[in-house]
């Protein structure tokens, strides 16, 4: 398949344009660069030995978006294009729904102009908002509520397809809801290198432990989990790209719009992943435990048996593997791509 992924240069993106390769896919990224660098996809040409071509350019901007469709044939779409942080788009919720949610739309309006009909869509498990524990572990069937700006333009997007895909049935949409992805590519090549103060949990950890940072803040331990701390599912990078594959083999054999987790379906606490990491790089990691942060959910994990089901996808690292990977990413390059 000719694929296009847009922001394919960004975290996950940079990850699945090389298991694409790996499944002998052709791809093009469309990617503006504003939280990713172009640095990335020579790393993946690096591990992969062929380089994505890359279109610098935004999914809001019409004219770019039908210059892109106009110039190749595409077979399929993943789009991970978006802005991600929950914390932030609560201070910048506008900014979120513009990019989140007009982008997109530009973006589908184009593709059925183009006539291009399948597509796989980079959700999240917060459109499961904060998950009542007797729910757990979630299934595509739980209930669905917004607790965040970010979270609503996934939820909304999700409703966009499924209308769509209910009124043209050439459509076929699948969203991937994961969970909480973290680790690095095993070559420490191209891993997570977020623009300023991380948002996320491991790569604050990473540069504690090359000392860009001070220590790490714990948010909680007095949560009804085991330890105290929050419990999350962690998925493995590469288990996560390697699933995008798995669904886009799938993609036209599944009619109209499908909804499918992609985690582990083991819950790992904040402390345990901590202790991990720790461990990773053999010495302890200066933290300290703080307030709980507003909004979290004490726990949240995936039951992922329907990814089994249809793309016969199942996620074979653990925690351990996450983190030795991680560090080996950042100790390799303690100023990301920037340090290139």
């Amino acid at each position: 398949m000719h694929l296009l992924v847009t922001g394919g240069a960004g975290y996950i993106g940079s990850h699945t344009c090389v298991a694409a390769h790996a499944a002998g896919h052709t791809v093009t990224v469309l990617d503006n660069l504003c939280n990713s660098s172009a640095e990335s996809l020579a790393r993946v040409e690096r591990i992969s030995g062929r380089r994505p071509r890359l279109i610098v350019g935004d999914i809001a901007d019409r004219a770019v978006v039908r210059s892109v469709l106009d110039s190749e044939k595409f077979d399929a779409v993943i789009h991970f294009a978006g802005l991600k942080a929950v914390g932030e788009s609560v201070a910048k919720p506008w900014e979120y729904y513009q990019n989140n949610v007009a982008g997109t739309l530009v973006l589908l309006d184009e593709l059925r102009r183009h006539e291009v009909f399948d597509f796989v869509f980079s959700s999240s498990a917060t459109v499961y908002g904060n998950p009542d524990p007797a729910n757990l572990p979630l299934r595509e069937t739980a209930p669905l509520a917004a607790v965040s700006p970010y979270g609503a333009t996934k939820l909304w997007l999700e409703e966009v397809m499924r209308s769509m895909a209910a009124a043209d049935p050439r459509w076929h949409f699948l969203l991937l809801r994961y969970f909480n992805p973290v680790g690095a590519h095993e070559s420490g090549l191209i891993g997570e290198d977020p623009s300023g103060i991380p948002n996320n949990l491991m790569p604050y950890i990473t540069q504690v432990a090359v000392g860009r940072l001070k220590e790490l803040t714990i948010f909680g331990n007095d949560y009804p989990t085991p330890d105290g701390t929050c419990q999350r599912d962690y998925i493995h990078v590469c288990d996560l790209a390697e699933g995008h594959v798995a669904a886009l083999a799938k993609v036209r054999e599944l009619p109209g719009c499908t909804a499918v987790n992609l985690g582990t379906g083991n819950a790992v606490s904040v402390a345990q992943l901590v202790a991990s990491f720790e461990k990773a790089v053999g010495r302890p990691l200066p933290h300290r435990y703080g307030p709980r942060r507003p909004g979290d959910a004490a726990a949240c994990w995936a039951d992922p048996s329907k990814a089994r089901e249809l793309f016969g996808w199942t996620a074979k690292r653990n925690a351990d593997d996450m983190c030795r990977d991680a560090w080996n990413w950042q100790s390799r390059n303690p100023n990301g791509y920037r340090g290139a």
